[in-house]
């Protein structure tokens, strides 16, 4: 809650100074039809926490420690760095997919983009169910995770909700909250779940 709260005063709040755009963006056509990922992403992001809270309370720990970790880092380089994009197109078609890029585009305003907060999560995300036991034990799941999570990230470019370098900012948000997480094995997430949950 508290997090939401920062990002709906940010959004309120920060006027963009920088518009992010790289030369690649030009290139990227735009595909409705990658909506559907990006609006999956909310399960995902569900089904991550709930599965891993039932499976491994270490993983649950660190997954929210990631989540949360995550989301502040972005919040607080959008105070550092006011951000938004002027990517978006009015070349759409009347499909569903277009419709709800429309409804998107009315309700989230495009400021406060880099890093991307939907990679970064997802990033969290597949991080935790790849080491999470049954789900790392079976590749199929392993790697339907994986493919999922990149096309979260590709989806984010192809609606127009993102440019290139947002996505690049969230992995590298993304990866250097992973190395000490999990790489160099950090438990102060699953101490401090233990804690709270005693107390």
């Amino acid at each position: 809650m508290p997090l939401l709260i920062w990002f709906k005063l940010l959004e309120i709040f920060i006027i963009p100074e920088f518009a992010v755009k790289v030369s690649l963006d030009q290139y990227i056509p735009f595909l409705p039809v990658f909506v559907a990922p990006y609006l999956l992403w909310f399960l995902y992001i569900a089904f991550g926490c709930v599965y891993t809270g039932l499976k491994s309370k270490e993983n649950f720990y660190k997954l929210i420690f990631f989540l949360g970790a995550g989301m502040a880092a972005a919040y607080i380089i959008y105070m550092i760095f006011p951000n938004g994009q002027n990517l978006r197109t009015d070349n759409m078609k009347n499909d569903v997919f277009s419709a709800l890029v429309r409804l998107i585009h009315t309700t989230d305003s495009p400021t406060n983009v880099c890093p991307s907060v939907h990679v970064i999560n997802a990033f969290a995300v597949d991080a935790a169910l790849r080491h999470t036991s049954p789900f790392c034990k079976k590749r199929i799941l392993r790697y339907s995770s994986f493919v999922f999570f990149i096309t979260v990230c590709m989806s984010t470019v192809f609606i127009k909700q993102h440019s290139v370098f947002d996505v690049y900012c969230g992995l590298l948000v993304g990866s250097l909250i992973y190395i000490p997480l999990y790489k160099l094995d950090l438990t102060l997430p699953a101490r401090l779940g233990e804690s709270l949950q005693r107390n």
